[in-house]
């Protein structure tokens, strides 16, 4: 959309005005302004109720970013998986990084995602910072973290079965890295960073 603006301003110059082609560009500018609106809400629901970390968040990124709003196909958010798990940091934050410079073409884009995913975490952990030594022994307290620890835990599990699909698994060979490296990491402990390399030389080899 940026883009389209671009083109109309470039070739509106020195031209007599034209209202119609004026109304097209405001419009292009409120539907840019919106698609900004729409990354910032998305993440702000995301961090607010991705309990459990990075991983427990995939389930919900995904929903948002692939089934919602169809920002990204299938594929293309499991290679911006990949690629947040590669590189330093939470991987939530990452992708939210990568999504939002994916959906804008801009790094105002990914400013925007990573601050929104960032905003309710933040809040909440001042405030629980400031009233967790009070409430700590509180029995409600108590009980709502014994419900939130299995949810995490299925969380992670559905974000696993959400990456299952024939994107992934093309061929036989995919199954056989997956097997691979679930037995590394397993029941040698593998580092997951040593185990990505491995995977990615042995793609190189296998494809």
């Amino acid at each position: 959309m940026t883009i389209i603006l671009r083109f109309f301003k470039n070739n509106d110059k020195g031209k007599k005005y034209n209202p119609k082609r004026t109304i097209f560009c405001y419009f292009c500018q409120l539907f840019e302004i919106m698609i900004y609106w729409q990354l910032f809400w998305t993440y702000i629901k995301i961090g607010l109720f991705g309990f459990g970390g990075g991983y427990a968040m995939l389930s919900l990124i995904q929903h948002e970013v692939v089934e919602t709003h169809h920002w990204l196909t299938a594929a293309e958010f499991t290679d911006i998986v990949a690629v947040s798990q590669m590189t330093p940091g939470p991987i939530g934050i990452n992708s939210a990084t990568y999504i939002g410079y994916t959906v804008t073409g801009n790094v105002f884009g990914s400013l925007i995602a990573t601050f929104a995913v960032c905003l309710p975490s933040c809040i909440m952990v001042l405030l629980i910072a400031r009233s967790y030594q009070k409430f700590r022994s509180n029995r409600y307290v108590d009980s709502a973290f014994q419900g939130l620890r299995p949810v995490t835990v299925g969380l992670v599990a559905a974000a696993a079965l959400l990456l299952m699909n024939r994107e992934n698994f093309i061929d036989y060979k995919s199954f056989l890295i997956f097997g691979v490296a679930f037995a590394l990491t397993w029941f040698k402990k593998l580092h997951p960073i040593v185990l990505i390399v491995l995977a990615g030389a042995l793609g190189l080899v296998l494809y």
